[in-house]
């Protein structure tokens, strides 16, 4: 469906409306300045049903993400942190938009069109989520922040220049944050460039349907849509083969806890601490197709995933170890958040059976994923 976009002033603090069946409003609030005195604000989506997402300009990061329980109390669902020199200070990428490629390219390099491309190696031997200064350390243009006939919508922009963190042409990237009218947080993703690149963009949020810093997301429960997934070495890049899930600890295709196999004695399983894998959804969906269910059992939450992409990277926060001191000083500690990423595979402008995540000049990249939030009885 078309999205209809109606620009506002930004210098105004409020946006609100209304129909015959709900209220919504955007909030706007300065957050702090970056180093270099950039001004980064926080953008608060309402949907007048419960539902509240607050989204801030450095990084697109998701920092807050209200949700309703069965008893009617609102959870944040999301991690993070209360103030910006936090996130300026370093983090796992909470709730961040990441590129211009998230999840791992080997050996920080790539060939295309004959030539090769160095980028930082800043995962062990690998380059990971777009390098040293990616998509989320970088304060994103407002494009605009307004009503639409689905709910509150925020539009980002940034423009990623040729040569920025070793991948060529001029990438310009648009993310719209819409906090729909049935719960969802729907984001849509879309980018043109000026010179062949690898880009393959993502949502980097950690969830915990308890609440965030309120204990593992081991107890819940989860469901994949997928068949097989994309085993990976011992530096966590694949190693080309899509392997059936049958028989495995990556066999989600029926509701399973979190945690009932998450230390199985399994290579790859030993390979990323826990789960930290691509699945493999359709080949090429058309249109957004169901990618995993999340039910947390206490407080009767439900998230759906929905992507165009073709993969979801699952991740338990194998690496969270307490070191990180989120919001209201609650500190997570191991396995306090899952992600669930959706995505082109690990390493693919190096795997040429994967599809291609090489967008070229007069080429559109427009990707959508959903986030829908229910209450299980």
């Amino acid at each position: 469906m078309r999205s209809i976009y109606r620009p506002m002033l930004l210098t105004a603090a409020l946006l609100a409306f209304s129909s015959t069946t709900f209220a919504g409003s955007i909030m706007q609030a300065p957050f702090g300045k970056t180093s270099d005195g950039t001004a980064v604000d926080l953008y608060t989506l309402d949907n007048g049903r419960g539902v509240k997402a607050t989204i801030m300009t450095y990084g697109g990061i998701v920092t807050s993400l209200l949700v309703p329980g069965r008893d009617g109390r609102a959870a944040d669902v999301v991690l993070g942190h209360d103030k910006l020199d936090d996130y300026l200070k370093g983090h796992p990428y909470f709730g961040a938009i990441v590129g211009r490629y998230g999840n791992r390219i080997a050996k920080g390099q790539f060939s295309l069109d004959g030539r090769t491309y160095t980028l930082a190696k800043n995962n062990d031997q690998n380059h990971l989520h777009g390098g040293l200064k990616g998509f989320d350390k970088v304060v994103w243009k407002v494009e605009s922040a307004a009503d639409t006939d689905r709910g509150p919508q925020l539009k980002l922009s940034y423009t990623s220049q040729d040569g920025e963190e070793g991948y060529p042409g001029n990438l310009k990237v648009t993310v719209a944050y819409t906090l729909r009218t049935d719960n969802a947080l729907r984001i849509d993703y879309l980018a043109t460039t000026d010179k062949a690149t690898p880009v393959n963009l993502t949502n980097h949020s950690y969830f915990n349907l308890q609440g965030h810093g309120e204990g593992d997301i081991l107890d819940h429960e989860i469901t994949i849509a997928a068949e097989r997934f994309t085993p990976v070495d011992k530096t966590l890049i694949p190693t080309g083969e899509l392997r059936s899930v049958a028989g495995t600890p990556f066999d989600f295709r029926k509701s399973t806890r979190i945690g009932e196999r998450i230390d199985a004695d399994d290579e790859q399983i030993r390979f990323g601490r826990g789960y930290d894998h691509n699945f493999v959804l359709a080949e090429k969906p058309r249109d957004v197709t169901p990618a995993a269910t999340v039910y947390e059992p206490q407080s009767g939450r439900v998230m759906e995933v929905q992507t165009t992409e073709p993969g979801v990277q699952f991740y338990c926060g194998n690496f969270l170890d307490g070191s990180n001191v989120g919001k209201g000083e609650k500190v997570y500690k191991h396995r306090y958040g899952f992600c669930l990423e959706t995505q082109h595979f690990p390493d693919s402008p190096n795997q040429p059976s994967f599809p291609t995540t090489i967008l070229k000049p007069g080429q559109e990249l427009k990707s959508t994923t959903v986030y829908r939030f229910s209450l299980k009885k």
